[in-house]
Formats: structure tokens, sequence, C-alpha cells
């Protein structure tokens, strides 16, 4: 069973940055895409961005592109998602995603997820 833990979320003023972290466990890490996603009160969850197995490709949502950063040390076993120049709009809870069967990762075809980690952007 995969387990996900999320750490490194928390509170900070628009501009600023955070650095998201999630440890993977219990199986072949790089056979698994691996993806943030973000679901803000009142809103579906979102794709925020993804990275392949072995790190070559992402992929980032519009409102994030050039802000954060995707990327995975697959000996540690762990993604990341560094968020700069962040806003209250990003305000949500972000999820760790696991998906071993599609490189696009959706809601449906995400196979474990994390417990999620509050990120709150003040103005």
């Amino acid at each position: 069973q995969v387990q996900l833990v999320e750490s490194g979320g928390g509170l900070v003023q628009a501009g600023g940055s955070l650095r998201l972290s999630c440890a993977f466990s219990g199986r072949t890490f790089t056979r698994y895409t691996m993806g943030w996603f973000r679901q803000a009160p009142g809103k579906e969850r979102e794709l925020v961005a993804r990275i392949s197995e072995l790190g070559t490709r992402t992929y980032y949502a519009d409102a994030v592109k050039g802000r954060f950063t995707v990327s995975r040390d697959n000996a540690k076993t762990t993604v990341y998602l560094q968020m700069n120049s962040l806003k209250p709009e990003d305000t949500a809870v972000y999820f760790c995603a696991a998906d071993s069967t599609t490189a696009t990762m959706t809601v449906s075809s995400v196979d474990y997820w994390g417990q999620g980690t509050q990120v709150t952007v003040s103005s």
C-alpha cells in the first residue's frame, strides 16, 4: 500500500514562498507520475503540476506557470512543489498524488492521495 505524507504548508504573505514536500513509500516510486492538486473552499480539486516518472517532463496549470516548480528526487522517493510569488488566490488545501496508469493525471485516474496540507496566502 502506497503512503504519501505531505509537509511544508502554512501561512504566508502575498509575494512570499513555500516549499511543499511529499514523501512516498510502499511501492516503486519510479513507476508513478507524481503531481500536486489543490482544492479551495467551494471549488473542485484541480491539477496544479505533475512530473513524469523519471522527472524528464513536467506540466503546470496556467494559473501557476512561471511561479511554481515541481521536482522529484527518486533516490529519496520524494516530490516537491516550490511555490514563489504566492497570491491570495493560491490559498487552498494542496494534495500530493500518485498515478501509475496515465501520464496526464486527472482526479479520477489518481491511484493514491496524500492527506493534504493547508496553504494560506494573506493579502
